[in-house]
């Protein structure tokens, strides 16, 4: 059901944890399932993620969607982490079940919310990036639970 790299960043999730004084952090959940994702950020002068931390409270799929979120984001520029789909998250995971594909949109929107906070904080924009919404529901998704 799982592939390989799904099972390995939930058994042994990457960059648990929270970042003191973070840069940004991002807070998205979805009310049907139940996850809840919130991503920490640390971005430097230059616009570059030097550390990214996650917690989670969900199913097996949001712990590895997470994990490997911040694995995608980590060491990489702003514009770059802007291009982290849902989609890039699950070829990174060798995919997901259909039923989870809501794991990866969460975690899509998680590093989106927590680079919004970072612009808020900032006063900058950040182009290509819309105020993200705190619930992700299915009809937005496309995809059923």
């Amino acid at each position: 059901m799982y592939s390989d790299k799904v099972m390995d960043h939930f058994e042994n999730p990457r960059n648990v944890g929270e970042i003191e004084n973070a840069s940004g952090i991002g807070t998205v959940g979805n009310a049907k399932c139940g996850d809840i994702m919130r991503i920490y950020l640390d971005i430097d002068e230059e616009g570059i993620i030097q550390d990214c931390k996650f917690k989670t409270f969900g199913c097996g799929a949001a712990v590895a969607t997470s994990s490997m979120a911040t694995e995608l984001v980590k060491g990489k520029s702003i514009e770059e982490a802007m291009k982290v789909t849902n989609q890039a998250v699950m070829e990174a995971l060798d995919g997901l079940p259909p039923v989870k594909v809501h794991c990866s949109l969460l975690a899509e929107e998680a590093i989106h919310a927590a680079l919004w906070d970072y612009a808020q904080k900032n006063g900058i924009q950040i182009e290509g990036l819309a105020q993200p919404k705190s619930d992700i529901h299915e009809e937005e998704s496309g995809e059923e639970y």
